[in-house]
């Protein structure tokens, strides 16, 4: 691993070196996984939980359930009415995705340093919730576990944030921030090992673990996964990279993509995939805080 090119100053450099050496070394300050957040991933991947369980764990945060019932009540969960309890909200969008979404509502707001560049990473966290929804949808349409997609297409970069968390923990608060063209220079070599260590720390389900490691497109063919939460990520990222930044994607270029080829998605799906824009768009607004 060697130092990014774009530093601003020797001082920049001195500061980055001990940086990237320590994401080298693989030698992290793990910040802890939020409790509630920790039991209601156990919840949401055990076949044996049940909705009173998860009813019951929500109810002990107040601010998640405001976010929740927000997130509920958004056009992009199709509610016919106003949903007003955390009962109704499971009843509605079942165990498992109501999960997911407690998950990252809890997960976003309460792990990471972000001081200084909280626009930026709420630009990271915009990328996972429309790769999470974008996931769920493709999953949907091609009979894959739409839940184990959310959560894959949710924390398949979880390492990028980790490492703004990582520059902050060493660099001193009253010194100038680096330049975010030089995170992002970090994030690019080192946020796949570092999603990889946090994962096995926070013990994630395999499907997420294996979508963390293998979501690109030249390592996706490598996973094993039944449920394909690997290559759905890859293709949702291409699916949220178009819609976050407003870039032309068509028919054609869909089917030219190989992960496209490797989930043999229908033309129909794909269609599909491009008539749920503005759905999507609400779904990332209710999440996104």
């Amino acid at each position: 691993m060697t130092s990014p090119s774009l530093v601003d100053s020797p001082d920049m450099d001195e500061l980055l070196f001990p940086i990237l050496k320590r994401l080298e070394n693989k030698d992290f300050n793990l910040p802890p996984l939020p409790q509630i957040a920790k039991q209601v991933l156990a919840l949401t991947t055990d076949p044996e939980a049940n909705t009173s369980q998860l009813t019951k764990l929500i109810q002990q945060d107040p601010v998640l359930i405001a976010k929740l019932l927000k997130a509920a009540n958004s056009a992009g969960c199709g509610a016919s009415r106003q949903i007003q309890s955390v009962e109704q909200v499971v009843a509605w969008l079942g165990l498992n995705f109501v999960g997911g979404t407690a998950f990252a509502l809890s997960f976003q707001s309460r792990v990471f340093n972000d001081r200084g560049y909280e626009a930026e990473v709420k630009g990271l966290w915009a990328e996972c919730i429309a790769t999470g929804f974008y996931a769920k949808a493709v999953a949907g349409m091609i009979g894959q576990n739409q839940d184990s997609a959310f959560l894959c297409g949710l924390l398949h970069t979880i390492g990028k944030p980790f490492v703004v968390h990582t520059v902050n923990e060493y660099h001193p608060a009253s010194a100038s921030h680096l330049p975010w063209a030089t995170i992002l220079s970090l994030m690019d070599q080192s946020y796949v090992e570092v999603g990889r260590q946090l994962a096995d720390e926070w013990n994630f389900p395999l499907a997420v673990k294996e979508a963390i490691n293998l979501h690109q497109s030249h390592s996706y063919h490598l996973a094993t996964s039944p449920t394909k939460g690997a290559p759905i990520t890859c293709l949702a990222r291409e699916l949220a990279s178009a819609h976050l930044n407003s870039l032309p994607i068509t028919i054609e270029t869909l089917r030219a993509l190989p992960v496209v080829q490797a989930l043999s998605v229908p033309d129909g799906v794909m269609d599909g995939m491009l008539q749920i824009k503005k759905v999507i768009q609400i779904q990332i607004d209710s999440l996104l805080i």
